[in-house]
């Protein structure tokens, strides 16, 4: 059986259908606010580590030249 669409349930029709890319629209939205956030948090995390990472190379560099320093030291009273 054939149903017939008059110019009242095409407008109906359109009207659920807006409103549900209207919902769809904002929950897309929403998702993706969600993951800008979590996007955020991470690239604040690796700026964190990289500082971590800098200070780190630092304090290796300072160790290395201070064994460096003694035993060039050690080496001079050997002679």
């Amino acid at each position: 059986m054939r149903e017939s669409w008059t110019d009242e349930r095409l407008d109906d029709f359109r009207g659920e259908v807006n409103r549900r890319f209207d919902e769809t629209r904002g929950e897309m939205h929403r998702r993706f606010d969600e993951v800008d956030r979590r996007f955020n948090e991470v690239d604040r995390r690796f700026d964190e580590l990289s500082g971590q990472v800098r200070e780190l190379s630092r304090t290796l560099n300072r160790v290395g030249g201070g064994v460096l320093v003694a035993l060039v030291i050690a080496l001079l009273t050997q002679l």
